[in-house]
């Protein structure tokens, strides 16, 4: 996964540096399934073969061979690049190319066909590593290379993906952030700020617009614990419903089923 370079280093480089690049198969699913899912009619829609980078997908490749099949569900004719800035991870990715998918070595520069064409990007684990001060010029210069339509999504998991945030922007800038868990093994919504995308995980702070979503979330949670008995999704989904009256909530009752909850990105923006 690439790290943000000092600026005096020389032009021809990829843009980045190694970190640890932890990954397991599977990890990313929940993020996966959202993107199928809203992203999927822009996929659709696209003139062109969609192009899909998978940005620093870490020590192994699994998670750029499961996005292709993911997004081969909604379109056969997807491609998928896995960029990575450390060369032995790419050569150790070269067996699993296959058709539509390849992989490359690069950072943030994203050295992959398309120019500014790219329907889909995803940086998953990857700026949470970074100080938070270079968070929005690395989603400015990832969202110069979408196309009209297409989507940046950038955000951080636990190990085996059970609990996941995530930021949603477009060639505009940040539009949403999805907070998606396996609802069986959370004790309460607040559980996933230990997740938070860096650009939300300091701002976790009274005045702070996460702080006080995650604190009503709680609350709502705690209110809708009767319907714990029936299942633990029946409890997220009446605690969402209860949010709804007072956040501006981007999805429906179809999503919150799957774990999920989208909250428009100016409500929790850090002030």
């Amino acid at each position: 996964m690439p790290r943000t370079p000092a600026p005096s280093r020389p032009l021809g480089r990829p843009v980045g540096t190694v970190t640890r690049g932890t990954t397991n198969p599977n990890r990313l699913r929940r993020m996966d399934r959202w993107i199928a899912a809203a992203h999927g009619p822009a996929l659709r829609r696209s003139a062109a073969p969609p192009a899909a980078v998978d940005l620093g997908y870490g020590a192994a490749p699994w998670t750029a061979v499961e996005l292709l099949e993911r997004l081969r569900k909604v379109r056969a004719d997807a491609r998928v690049y896995g960029v990575e800035i450390d060369p032995e991870r790419v050569a150790a990715a070269r067996p699993y190319e296959r058709t539509g998918l390849s992989f490359v070595r690069g950072g943030f520069e994203l050295p992959v066909p398309g120019g500014h064409g790219l329907t889909l990007i995803r940086a998953a684990n990857v700026l949470r590593q970074y100080p938070e001060a270079e968070v929005f010029p690395a989603w400015q210069r990832l969202c110069a290379r979408l196309a009209p339509g297409g989507l940046l999504v950038e955000g951080t998991c636990d190990e085996i993906g059970r609990r996941h945030v995530w930021v949603a922007l477009g060639p505009e800038g940040p539009r949403t952030v999805t907070f998606a868990a396996r609802l069986a093994a959370l004790t309460a919504p607040s559980d996933l700020a230990e997740r938070l995308p860096k650009a939300l995980i300091h701002r976790n702070v009274p005045g702070e617009g996460v702080h006080a979503f995650l604190a009503d979330f709680d609350r709502a949670w705690a209110t809708a614990a009767p319907y714990g008995a029936l299942s633990a999704r029946q409890r997220w989904v009446r605690a969402v419903r209860a949010l709804a009256a007072d956040w501006p909530l981007a999805d429906g009752p179809r999503r919150w089923r799957q774990g999920e909850v989208t909250v428009r990105w100016p409500a929790l923006a850090p002030r």
